[in-house]
C-alpha cells in the first residue's frame, strides 16, 4: 500500500497527498530524504522503520512516494512513473508551489488506483496465471498417477503371463513323469502276468 506521495522541486514540496492523517507524520521524514537526494536523474529507495521511500529524480523534479515494504518495488516505480506522466502532461513547464496545488485531486486519485488490488491488471495476469498452472499441475499429476497405475497393471499382467507359462511347463512335465510311472507300472504289471504263466505252464508239464 503506498500511503504518501509527493512531488518536489529540489527539497521544495510542489505537491503533496497521504491517505489518512496517521500518516502525515511521515512528512517530515520524507522531506529528510528529499535532502539526500544526489543531484542529476537518478532511481532509489530508502528504508525508514518498517516502511520504504522510493523516488525517481529527473529533469530537477523528484517524484517520492511511501509504500508498506510489503508492496515491494514494482507497484510503487509503477506509481512514480505514472505519477510523472500525469504531472508532466499537467506541467510542461517548470511549475512553481502556487501553481501546484490543482494537482493535488490527480494524485490522489492515482493513490486510489493504486491501492486498489482489484485495478492491479499485472498482479490480476500473475494470479490467473499460478492458478492456470495449479490447474495444469493437477492434471499433470492426474495423467502421470494414471500412467503409473497402468504401467502397475502391466507389470502385473505380464507377470500373471509369466507364471502361466511357467505353470503350463511345470503340468506338462508333470504328465509326462506320471505317463511314464504308469508306463512302467503296466509294464512291470504284464511281466509278473507273463512269468507267472510260464511258472503255472512249467508245473502242469
Amino acid at each position: 500500500m503506498i500511503v504518501l506521495a509527493l512531488v518536489a522541486a529540489g527539497t521544495q514540496v510542489l505537491v503533496e497527498s497521504h491517505v489518512s492523517e496517521e500518516h502525515a507524520r511521515f512528512l517530515t521524514a520524507a522531506e529528510t530524504i528529499l535532502g539526500r537526494i544526489p543531484e542529476g536523474n537518478s532511481k532509489m529507495t530508502f528504508s525508514f522503520e518498517s516502511w520504504l521511500f522510493h523516488y525517481i529524480a529527473e529533469n530537477d523534479l523528484v517524484y517520492l512516494a511511501l509504500a508498506e515494504a510489503e508492496s515491494g518495488r514494482r507497484i510503487p516505480f509503477t506509481f512514480l512513473l505514472e505519477l510523472q506522466r500525469h504531472f508532466l502532461e499537467a506541467f510542461p513547464e517548470p511549475p512553481t508551489q502556487g501553481t501546484t496545488p490543482s494537482f493535488q485531486p490527480t494524485l490522489q486519485t492515482l493513490l486510489a488506483n493504486f491501492n486498489d488490488p482489484s485495478k492491479d491488471a499485472v498482479s490480476n495476469a500473475r494470479s490467473e496465471l499460478a492458478e492456470t498452472k495449479n490447474i495444469m499441475s493437477q492434471n499433470i499429476e492426474a495423467i502421470m498417477s494414471r500412467g503409473e497405475r497402468i504401467d502397475l497393471l502391466m507389470d502385473r499382467t505380464d507377470h500373471l503371463h509369466s507364471e502361466s507359462l511357467a505353470f503350463r511347463k511345470r503340468a506338462v512335465g508333470l504328465r509326462r513323469q506320471m505317463w511314464w510311472k504308469n508306463a512302467k507300472v503296466v509294464g512291470l504289471a504284464g511281466f509278473c502276468v507273463v512269468l507267472l504263466l510260464v511258472i503255472l505252464f512249467g508245473a502242469f508239464r
